[in-house]
């Protein structure tokens, strides 16, 4: 017993341990595409770093004068810039480059998140294969409805055109049908792709993303009775396409987690969805070890999934984030004159902290 105890916590250890790596990498990247934006475009910078809180590690370019260190906690890091917070000393200072300038450097940091994801989505569909939704078992229908329905070990590709990616591809190819509907389908089948009319078994009136239930009964899956719970009769399995077919598939599904972001937002803010669904740094680490443990595959794709993420996320006009900051470039590009640089300092401190308490908020929710 005590073996097996030590061994399950050397596991949790290990799966936390990856999450902190995939979230420190994107972190990494995202800093380092804020810098290569920087120094190609001559910005003046005083330090990058890797992590944050007290150093480990520290040494300062005597060519440059740049400062590169490595801190204590590897939940973030940053590249300063000179003069970033207000009026520089020189015309290499941040707030004294032209705005077009400052805007690529900052879209250059989410710019290096997605183009790493994008190619670890690459790496995964060429090693692995698309994961497809597949029917483990159908639940019992008679006449048409047995006529029109979906097969056990059937791969779902496309709905009404659609290629499907995620539950909520599902859901949108499906939304505002009604019970008895027929619905064209594309499948595999034994290895075979068919084209087949499918006969929704309930009507599709989602109003969050959560709502599965609703989804799964409306195509007909079973549900299969464990020992503890039941469960919906659905899984995945990975197949694998061509390889231009890959290579388009892998921008769609990049595009496809990117939407999810703008749906999520828009069920917070029309109240459909709980905060109690979001979830913070303690949350995020907690899924990505649990996803990313289960094997490389799960691996390459949780990490795609945060960094496109974290690309759409900073490009999102909220003070303190890249997004708001292009804002403010925009503004002093249009009207030639800056908003004052202090008002815009006060502006992203706030973001900030509201970003900070949110954070902790729903990480506190899920405990609740």
């Amino acid at each position: 017993m005590v073996i097996l105890s030590v061994s399950s916590v050397m596991n949790t250890v290990l799966a936390v341990l990856l999450a902190i790596l995939i979230l420190l990498a994107m972190i990494t990247v995202h800093e380092f595409g804020h810098y290569a934006a920087g120094k190609a475009l001559k910005f003046k910078i005083n330090e990058f770093a890797i992590g944050f809180g007290p150093k480990l590690f520290r040494r300062v370019s005597k060519k440059s004068g740049e400062a590169f260190s490595i801190r204590l906690l590897p939940l973030g890091g940053f590249c300063a810039f000179d003069g970033e917070e207000g009026e520089g000393e020189n015309s290499d200072s941040f707030n004294n480059k032209a705005p077009w300038k400052r805007i690529i450097v900052l879209i250059s940091g989410p710019l290096m998140n997605y183009v790493l994801a994008l190619l670890l989505i690459m790496v995964a569909l060429f090693s692995f294969g698309q994961m497809l939704f597949k029917v483990t078992a159908v639940a019992p229908a008679e006449g048409e409805y047995a006529e029109y329905s979906l097969c056990a070990d059937d791969l779902i590709t496309e709905i009404d055109g659609k290629g499907i990616y995620l539950t909520t591809d599902l859901m949108s190819a499906l939304k505002g049908k009604k019970e008895g509907e027929l619905v064209k389908f594309e499948i595999l089948r034994g290895g075979e792709k068919q084209t087949v009319d499918i006969m929704l078994r309930a009507d599709c009136d989602f109003e969050s993303s959560e709502e599965t239930s609703k989804l799964w009964r409306a195509l007909g899956i079973g549900i299969i009775e464990g020992e503890n719970a039941s469960y919906w009769a659905v899984g995945v399995e990975s197949h694998r396409f061509g390889f231009f077919e890959t290579i388009g598939h892998s921008f769609v599904y990049s595009f496809k987690i990117a939407g999810t972001i703008f749906k999520v937002l828009g069920e917070l803010l029309t109240g459909h969805l709980g905060l109690s669904s979001m979830g913070g740094p303690v949350t995020t680490i907690k899924l990505t070890s649990q996803i990313a443990s289960q094997s490389f595959q799960n691996f390459l794709e949780i990490a795609a999934y945060i960094g496109v993420n974290l690309a759409v996320f900073n490009l999102l006009p909220i003070p303190a984030l890249d997004g708001s900051k292009v804002i403010f470039c925009l503004i002093e590009w249009i009207f030639r004159k800056p908003v004052p640089r202090k008002i815009e300092a006060i502006i992203h401190a706030v973001g900030f902290f509201l970003i900070l308490g949110f954070a902790v908020l729903v990480d506190i929710l899920q405990f609740i």
